[in-house]
């Protein structure tokens, strides 16, 4: 027999385990159903760590509520998502170094963010116009189709995704490296369409998997949306703003038109986005 090789081997490095302070589940059917429950069965076996999982509904007896199979901190809001997010997004930041709070979004749910930038953008200055308008020019993915309201809805995939895909380095579907990410898409598509008319962002809100199949972004992400709207009511005309919701594959993408101004509309004054 050959001498074996004695030559110690490195410990494998530790994994970190995300920690956020809520979770907000949008959604209490078939989708946020099993996005909590991944959650809970997560945090029993120390994959993710989180203070609670809010599950927003407007129905009490929606699926995730009446199945019972949901362990752990977990909690139910009867509420429409608009006024849940309103309140919910305008809580203090964590203090530096501490979890901050997530929201897990539905694949069937209106652009919802670009609403609330809507309603950020009316609260603060009530004298201008904001409305979503129609994503008139294509973002140039393999999928890109006009929803109905109006925004544009991205795919790097012409094909059939599996069901909750994490989307890792290697594509499972092609087995062969990732080689996209729609963040960068969507920046560069910002600075395309700017070409023609004054337009900020994009203010992006990034899902990322977390744990057990769950993606997820951040709400410090809402915070940076927040300085792009700054930006939008410190300037004195008309500009665009893009918004996307969108993971490394998919997005939806949307444009809030924010109308002509002064530069002191905002009582905050603007705030330069990370």
């Amino acid at each position: 027999m050959g001498r074996r090789d004695r030559t110690p081997r490195s410990e494998p490095a530790a994994l970190t385990v995300p920690a956020c302070r809520d979770i907000v589940v949008i959604g209490g059917g078939c989708y946020g159903s099993f996005y909590a429950a991944q959650l809970s069965e997560a945090a029993a076996r120390g994959k993710i760590s989180y203070s609670s999982v809010i599950v927003v509904d407007r129905d009490r007896a929606c699926q995730a509520n009446r199945e019972g199979r949901i362990t752990g901190a977990v909690t139910f809001a009867e509420a429409e998502w608009g006024a849940f997010l309103d309140e919910f997004l305008d809580r203090p930041a964590p203090a530096p170094g501490r979890p901050d709070d997530a929201i897990v979004p539905s694949p069937l749910m209106p652009h919802l963010m670009a609403e609330w930038l809507v309603r950020v953008g009316r609260r603060a200055a009530p004298e201008r116009s904001f409305e979503p308008v129609v994503v008139d020019q294509p973002v140039g993915t393999p999928y890109d189709r006009l929803g109905p309201g109006g925004n544009r809805y991205v795919s790097f995939a012409d094909w059939l995704c599996p069901t909750h895909c994490i989307e890792p380095h290697i594509c499972p579907v092609i087995r062969a490296p990732r080689t996209w990410e729609m963040g960068d898409t969507i920046a560069a598509y910002t600075d395309r369409i700017n070409r023609g008319r004054p337009t900020l962002g994009p203010a992006l809100f990034v899902t990322r998997h977390r744990a057990y199949g769950v993606g997820m972004f951040d709400v410090s992400e809402v915070r940076e949306a927040r300085g792009w709207m700054d930006r939008a009511l410190a300037a004195s005309g008309a500009v665009d703003l893009v918004v996307g919701t969108i993971s490394a594959c998919h997005g939806a993408v949307g444009l809030v038109r924010c109308g002509e101004g002064t530069a002191t509309a905002s009582a905050r004054g603007p705030s330069e986005p990370r």
